[in-house]
């Protein structure tokens, strides 16, 4: 049970990427005080939480409606995180959250709550972290194995809350290289799962 929350916890945590949120997250609260930062964090992570557990738990009777087999699903998304893993590891996924919150920054001047969007979603529970708890809930047997995977995705969304709480503060300490170093090395591991998603749903499959 313990291999199972360690696999589950690192698969999630990678994805969601709590200390790659934190930096883009101290940008859009720049003009917001301590208590309002604090808040928009706290409502992102539950919004978040929600969407995921949602699909945790009725994510393959959706596919099922649509017709679509979880193996497919399975390769497809080892594809999906294997491409992320490639904009981990390149810096192109931080230039994109970057883009998206000067956007946000640029079109909303005077909108200063954040924690539905861009934070919610897509940077929390976007489409890499959705299709994770997905394909981890569907290789789980029986519910206690659920409540496991469920426990690992609410300790990586408390420490996401933590992260976006000690954002300044962690930029401060970190610094752009240090954090640029541990970024890549997320994105080798997460290629490395990613394929591992895509060799099961070809075995699973054929």
């Amino acid at each position: 049970m313990l291999e199972l929350f360690l696999s589950a916890f690192v698969t999630l945590f990678v994805v969601i990427d709590p200390p790659g949120c934190a930096p883009i997250y101290a940008g859009l609260t720049s003009s917001a005080t301590h208590r309002q930062a604090l808040v928009m964090a706290a409502r992102a992570c539950v919004i978040a939480t929600g969407i995921l557990v949602v699909f945790a738990l009725f994510g393959e009777d959706l596919l099922g409606a649509l017709h679509i087999e979880l193996d497919s699903f399975r390769i497809a998304g080892g594809i999906m995180l294997f491409l992320i893993a490639l904009d981990m590891v390149f810096e192109k996924r931080t230039e994109r959250r970057e883009e998206r919150a000067e956007k946000v920054r640029t079109a909303q001047p005077h909108v200063e709550d954040v924690s539905v969007f861009p934070m919610a979603m897509p940077m929390l529970a976007g489409p890499g972290s959705i299709a994770s708890v997905m394909l981890l809930t569907a290789r789980a047997q029986g519910p206690e194995q659920t409540a496991i995977i469920l426990a690992a995705l609410g300790v990586v969304m408390l420490l996401s809350f933590l992260a976006l709480v000690a954002a300044r503060p962690i930029i401060r300490l970190l610094g752009e290289r240090v954090e640029a170093v541990i970024t890549r090395l997320l994105g080798v591991l997460l290629a490395a799962l990613a394929a591992q998603f895509v060799i099961d749903g070809i075995k699973a499959q054929f």
